[in-house]
């Protein structure tokens, strides 16, 4: 198949072209690159992907990938582009788009409000937009744990009410699901929403919590551990998600009744963690024991998440990379890529 994937030079959608182009199908990737962190492991991304970064740099520049030449092209772009977004789409006939590009972030939405609905609402507008005017078999879209808010219930089910979001990001993703039932309902676009929990591993996003533990520790600096370390969380390795997007892209979504079109799925170990615990495999696979700042909690934040993933399972989903497993070979690439 001819995919897309927005957000190419992201943590999750890196991953995934790696995964769609090891399985045989033809990607183009874009990302704009923004500077919300580090652009250099973002460019660095797509070296591994084979993509030159001085062709990467400019904007609408179709790059190819010099390891992946015959199946992998990136360019820059933003979602928010309504003009050159709709011309990528006619001149390449995708048959699905995965689209996991976003403006991330729990706390930086609390700051930044605007750049969250521009990319995440405006953006995903316009990729709905494409998709109904170029008749798109399957859109994929990220959405996330955090729609879950402060439920009480656990473990979290998609059966579940999510109309207490207590962050923007959170109201985002959670407005990206109407809108693709919307979309779904008025126009026939089979849409699958997927709630990633926690996805932690190499080439991870530096403001999330493993590399910013991995940083204090590598430098014999002291953690910072929220709500006191009262806090779980059902950490996903990025194989596990990878394995879980490939299921719904080989999915035929296409044979499927009217009325299952539109669908929403939790990817996620099933089995949450304590943040105690996650830190000490942390501790474990770096042979220190860190110094610890003990914090309330964040705003935006919650106390626990823990996947329900029966749905998903149906399909021959499974969560097999163990805590201890998944944080060794994360320690080893931070290892390898910060030159600790």
């Amino acid at each position: 198949m001819k995919i897309l994937v927005t957000g190419a030079a992201g943590f999750i959608g890196f991953h995934l072209c790696e995964k769609l182009i090891t399985q045989g199908h033809f990607v183009i990737g874009i990302d704009n690159i923004n500077d919300y962190y580090d652009v250099n492991l973002k460019f660095a991304r797509l070296k591994e992907l084979g993509i030159d970064r001085t062709q990467a740099e400019v904007f609408l520049n179709l790059s190819y990938s010099e390891r992946y030449f015959d199946s992998f092209k990136f360019v820059r772009m933003n979602l928010e582009d309504r003009f050159n977004l709709p011309i990528l789409f006619k001149e390449n006939e995708f048959d699905l788009v995965c689209h996991l590009g976003a403006q991330a972030g729990v706390r930086y939405s609390i700051e930044n409000p605007e750049t969250y609905i521009d990319s995440n609402i405006v953006g995903f507008l316009n990729v709905l937009e494409c998709c109904r005017h170029h008749k798109i078999k399957h859109l994929i879209y990220a959405s996330s744990s955090s729609v879950y808010g402060e439920n009480k219930k656990i473990p979290f089910s998609t059966t579940d009410s999510v109309d207490h979001p207590i962050s923007l990001y959170a109201a985002t993703k959670k407005s990206n699901e109407l809108m693709a039932y919307t979309y779904s309902h008025l126009f026939g676009i089979p849409t699958t929403g997927l709630r990633f929990f926690t996805v932690y591993g190499p080439w991870g996003r530096p403001d999330m919590a493993p590399i910013l533990f991995a940083n204090s520790i590598s430098k014999n600096e002291p953690i910072k551990v929220f709500n006191n370390g009262d806090m779980s969380r059902d950490f996903t390795y990025i194989d596990d998600i990878v394995n879980g997007i490939q299921i719904i892209v080989n999915f035929p979504k296409n044979i499927i009744p009217k009325n299952e079109l539109y669908k929403i799925f939790n990817i996620g170990n099933g089995s949450p963690e304590s943040l105690g615990n996650f830190i000490k495999e942390i501790e474990n696979s770096f042979g220190v024991d860190a110094k610890k700042i003990f914090l309330p909690m964040q705003a935006g934040d919650v106390p626990r998440t823990w996947a329900d993933i029966k749905e998903i399972e149906k399909l021959g989903y499974k969560s097999t990379t163990k805590i201890n497993e998944g944080v060794s070979k994360f320690v080893d690439w931070y290892k390898k890529y910060y030159n600790c």
